[in-house]
């Protein structure tokens, strides 16, 4: 005697594995377009400079921004080094250097939208708001996220920031060990709250 086996249930696809190959089909569609167009109104020789200009164009701008990035990094291990020692004067637009790179490698890849997408990264006022909004949708997301995930290592790990945050806590002096605890003491206590 056979039993009827329900069918497993589908799992639905997400709107993301569905909308980005088609945004990305699109998106080439579009750019082979253009370069058609322009070269169809410019010439090809006009269009292979627009593609070798950006390429370069692209290398200076990432070799820019990954350099400034490193004098950033240096000048913030010597601020950690040398507390008391007054801080080495950041170098100026040293803000959205990841910004930058990715307008970098936009203005590489060859097209005419990404070199667009590109060379808006490159505007000062445009990467300052893009990196607000990023903040702040990274902010909303970790405050959703709630206690034991992603959101919580990042929050655990912004509490070592010398910004005045008090990381609850219990010291232990370095002479008394586990060995030298007190007859009363019944171990770790609760996290006092406010």
């Amino acid at each position: 005697m056979t039993t009827a086996q329900s069918p497993r249930p589908v799992p639905k696809r997400s709107r993301a594995r569905t909308l980005i190959p088609l945004a990305v089909a699109v998106w080439l569609v579009l750019e082979i377009w253009l370069l058609t167009v322009v070269a169809e109104t410019a010439g090809g020789f006009a269009v292979l400079l627009l593609l070798v200009g950006g390429a370069v164009l692209g290398a200076v701008v990432m070799k820019s921004a990954g350099r400034r990035a490193f004098q950033n990094l240096t000048a913030t291990v010597q601020r950690q080094q040398n507390p008391g020692a007054a801080p080495p004067e950041a170098p100026t637009g040293s803000t959205g250097n990841g910004f930058l790179m990715l307008g970098g490698l936009l203005i590489m890849i060859p097209g005419l939208i990404t070199d667009v997408l590109g060379l808006l990264l490159l505007v000062p006022p445009v990467r300052t708001g893009l990196g607000r909004y990023a903040e702040r949708s990274l902010e909303r997301r970790m405050r959703a996220a709630g206690p034991g995930t992603l959101g919580d290592a990042f929050q655990q790990a912004r509490m070592g920031r010398p910004d005045g945050k008090v990381v609850q806590g219990e010291v232990i002096k370095e002479d008394e060990g586990p060995s030298a605890r007190r007859p009363d003491d019944e171990g770790p206590r609760p996290p006092l709250t406010p």
